[in-house]
């Protein structure tokens, strides 16, 4: 516990720091906002689905209950251990807001409905402020886990953990007709470019993340 007092020491002798913590939550709130809007416009205008070459050739699998509360866990998971390396968190929240402002921009652009037969959500209202229907492109049950495995590259377990994580939500949303193909493969490959701009804009913040 000493330690960790410690660790969290550092926001009190470091005021650029702190400053840098709390412009991430500002950000990332802020992020969610824009995250609404998109969400809301791209299911208002959503076109009619088409054909996906897995989702036409395999059924719809119940995944209410791992769509939901896996990556509820997922972040649990996420936040116990930023809690114990306080110096991730600016960086780390940085790039998730990024993440989510990109992504934000991608599903304005693309309108294609969601696939016909879908798993029946029953999120309730807290979880159907982060997603909507109609923002499919690009996937965030995917590109979220692998960004972090990015992000704790070199942590192996961490990273692999993170990784697997990403995979899992990958197969589930398209197990549970939720994405398209095209949703959960590019994911990995934003991703991969949303992680570097993130390095590139906050590189002062990497550093304390590496250091």
């Amino acid at each position: 516990m000493k330690n960790l007092l410690t660790k969290w020491n550092i926001y009190k002798e470091d005021r650029v720091l702190l400053l840098s913590l709390i412009i991430s939550f500002v950000f990332l709130i802020a992020s969610f906002g824009i995250n609404f809007l998109a969400g809301t416009y791209a299911t208002e205008r959503a076109s009619l689905p088409v054909t996906d070459i897995i989702l036409s050739n395999i059924r719809v699998f119940d995944v209410d209950m791992i769509f939901i509360y896996g990556p509820l866990i997922f972040w649990l998971f996420v936040s116990m251990i930023l809690f114990y390396n306080p110096k991730k968190i600016p960086f780390t929240i940085k790039s998730i807001a990024i993440f989510v402002i990109i992504r934000s921009i991608f599903i304005t652009l693309t309108h294609i409905g969601p696939f016909p037969t879908q798993a029946i959500i029953e999120g309730g209202n807290v979880f159907n402020k982060f997603t909507f229907g109609g923002d499919l492109f690009f996937s965030g049950h995917t590109g979220l886990p692998f960004l972090m495995a990015l992000l704790f590259w070199k942590n192996k377990t961490l990273r692999n953990i993170f990784f697997i994580a990403s995979l899992f939500f990958g197969i589930v949303v398209l197990m549970g007709h939720l994405h398209y193909s095209i949703d959960v493969l590019s994911a990995f490959f934003i991703t991969y470019s949303i992680f570097h701009i993130s390095e590139y804009i906050f590189k002062k913040d990497k550093e304390v993340f590496v250091s």
